[in-house]
């Protein structure tokens, strides 16, 4: 089943997101390359594709988990969540209906 995982950025996160930015993209790529991963990406604090200094808001994440408890534990080890990145994270059942 997928997941998602919705995650929300502490003020001023982009140097900490910057610092664990290779990590995390690592493990989504771990993810990607074993067909896994719907979608991820950053929400922009600003409303433009390239916020700049602005930094991000959060970050969503639709992968295949076995469960929810596996889709909360790799949540969890996510590097952001170490460098300080997160303030709260979600992670929820999502049911793909379209396209």
């Amino acid at each position: 089943m997928y997941y998602a995982i919705i995650s929300e950025d502490v003020e001023n996160s982009l140097p900490m997101r910057k610092s664990a930015r290779p990590a995390h993209l690592e493990r989504l790529e771990k993810l990607k390359a074993e067909g896994r991963l719907l979608v991820a990406g950053p929400h922009p604090a600003i409303d433009t594709p390239d916020p700049g200094d602005a930094g991000f808001s959060g970050s969503l994440v639709v992968a295949e988990f076995d469960s929810l408890e596996a889709a909360q534990a790799w949540a969890d080890a996510d590097p952001y969540i170490e460098a300080g990145v997160y303030a709260r994270v979600v992670v929820k059942p999502y049911k793909v209906v379209l396209p």
